[in-house]
Order: C-alpha cells, then structure tokens, then sequence
C-alpha cells in the first residue's frame, strides 16, 4: 500500500481537467476519482493496463450490442459506460502517479477510435439484423464518419492555431530581441490556465475585448497550451500545474509581463452572451463546446441502447456534433482575421520604426 498518495480533495486537484467534457464532469469524475485513488493506493497496476482494460469492455460492449435485443442494448450501454470510466482512468492515475507516456498516450487514442468504430458497426449491425431496415446500414458508417471527422479537425485546428502563434512570437520575438522585454502571451492561454480570471474578465469587458493588453497577464501566468482531447495519458512535465500559491504569484508580480495578443477578440465582440454563458461553465468545470466528440458517443452508445431509440438518438447526436463544429471552424474563422490584423500592425509597426 503506498503512503505517499495525497487526499482526495488533492487528488481531485492533480487528476481533473479544469475543463471537461460535462459528461465527464457530471457523471464520471465522482465515480472515477475517486477509484484512482484506490487504484493508485492499494494495486500496482499501470496506465497502460487500464486503457487495455477499457479496451477490453469495449469489446464487450459491442458483442452485447451485435445481439440487437433490447435487454442486450441495455447490458451493451453500461458496459459501454464501465469502459468510458476506465478511459478516463488511465490519464488520471498516470497524472498521479507520474507514470505517463507518450507510447500510453497514442495507445488510448488508437483503442478509443477503434473502440468507436466497433461499437458502431456491431449497434447498427444488430440492429439491422433485429428490424432488417437498411438505415442502419448509413447510420454505421455515418458514426465512424463523424468520429473520425471531429478528430481529424480537431488536430488540424489545434496545427493552425500552433503555426499562427508559432509566428507570432517569432515576430515579437524579432522586433523586441534589442530590447530583451517578456516573452509574448495569449489571452486564450491566460484565460484557460486561471478560470477566475477568465470569469473576471468576462464579467469586465462582456461587450468589448482589448486585442492587447497587459492587465490580464498580471492576472493569470503564461504556460504553453496542451491539444484537447480525451483522458489521455500524460507525459511528466508536460501538463501544467495550476499551484496557485502566494509564493508564486509573488514571484511573477516581479517577471515582467510580455504583450498579450488576443486572437478570439472579433469572436468575443460578436457574441457577448457566449462569456455569460462560458462565465458560468467555467464555475463547473465544463467547456463551452458541450457537444464533442465524448457526448456523441455517450448519446449514441447509451442513450440510444437505454431508451431503445437507436435512430433517434443518433441523428439528434450526429446534428448537435456537426453544429458545435461548424461553431468551432466559424470560430477558427475569426480568430485567423484576428491573427492577420496583428501580423499587420506588426508590419506598420516595423514600418514607423524604419521611417
């Protein structure tokens, strides 16, 4: 039995995403924060075993569904469930425990899309086999299309949103190296790292956002972003703490604060309600993007099997999934006007300093 595991009010603090999925936040999080720290406490057993043993339910789970009976529907929802748990599991122990890994974080994205595309086609397949309408037969390819569709743009959004900051520093970092000031920051990466700030800003400036400025890094320390996604295992070192002592933020009263660009401020001027609303999420933990790629599943894996309304259930998933990514790409629209309007005051700055 290890000693050196800490409360659970602790454990809760080091495991849990500040934002989460509000599936995650609301019905897995009690249930399996809890379990990771009897896992860690009282077993030896390793991330990487428990994203197998997810896996392992996985399949589980499908084989109920292939049966395509409403009482294997139900058994195949919560086993799906029990897997999901488990998925989350593994990144939360590794986070505790310190034993994460690159090779464990590509080996519960590789079984989680699998996972998906198994349950899929084994739901649709059994239930084809149970009525003989052949819409089950798009239904299965069109849940293994969107899944794999919302985690395609997922990663190419978080590669061009990478590049447009990549060159923003480069360029701040070129017009500033005389002068040897801060380090450029983000007001996206302010706001995410320190949720009260982000409330306080919100609640400050609803109906206007400054696209520079200097008030919100005192406010909240600079750390790098980490990609979104699933609870994934995570490498020592490379996701941020939130240690929110009087001893650090002494310590960063005294670094100098770099220029803080802003590039969601034509999306924040559009959609002033969105603050009130994120404002009020954030006080529970949940993302705004309420419908990811984790409440697709969860609407078509087991709201779907547990009311028997298979179809249903998911067009009503598949519509929502499509909105909120068509909200993130109009999203990714602004913000890369955003990104070209400080390129160019960067351009006229260099400009006056020539002239």
């Amino acid at each position: 039995m290890r000693r050196d595991i800490p409360p659970l009010a602790e454990v809760r603090r080091i495991t849990e995403k500040k934002r989460d999925a509000w599936w995650t936040v609301l019905l897995v999080d009690p249930v399996a924060t809890p379990l990771v720290r009897l896992t860690a406490m009282r077993t030896r057993i390793t991330p990487n075993q428990i994203t197998w043993g997810a896996f392992v339910l996985g399949l589980v789970s499908a084989a109920c569904f292939a049966f395509g009976d409403w009482r294997w529907l139900i058994a195949g929802a919560l086993v799906y469930h029990l897997s999901f748990i488990l998925d989350c599991m593994d990144g939360k122990v590794a986070r505790l425990t310190g034993q994460g890994s690159v090779f464990g974080a590509w080996l519960d994205f590789i079984f989680d899309r699998i996972r998906v595309a198994l349950c899929g086609v084994a739901l649709m397949a059994g239930q084809y086999d149970r009525t003989g309408d052949t819409v089950y037969i798009w239904l299965a390819l069109a849940v293994v299309g969107l899944d794999t569709l919302r985690y395609i743009n997922s990663l190419e959004i978080f590669k061009i949103r990478y590049n447009m900051r990549k060159q923003i520093k480069a360029r701040v970092r070129e017009a500033r190296r005389a002068e040897n000031s801060a380090e450029v920051a983000f007001m996206e990466d302010l706001l995410r790292n320190n949720p009260s700030a982000d409330i306080e800003h919100d609640i400050r400036k609803t109906s206007t956002v400054s696209a520079v400025g200097t008030e919100a890094g005192s406010e909240a320390g600079f750390e790098p972003d980490s990609e979104p996604g699933s609870e994934a295992h995570s490498v020592p070192g490379s996701e941020p703490r939130s240690e929110a002592g009087s001893e650090e933020t002494a310590d960063s009263s005294q670094k100098p604060q770099g220029q803080v660009i802003d590039l969601q401020q034509e999306f924040r001027h559009r959609f002033p309600v969105y603050l009130r609303m994120r404002s009020f999420l954030l006080r529970h933990r949940i993302r705004t993007h309420l419908v990811s790629g984790i409440e697709f599943q969860m609407g078509v894996f087991i709201v779907g099997p547990l009311l028997d309304a298979v179809i249903e259930a998911t067009l009503v998933s598949g519509a929502l999934l499509l909105v909120f990514e068509l909200a993130i790409i109009y999203k990714l629209l602004l913000s890369t006007r955003d990104f070209t309007r400080t390129i160019d005051s960067f351009d006229r700055d260099e400009v006056a300093t020539a002239a």
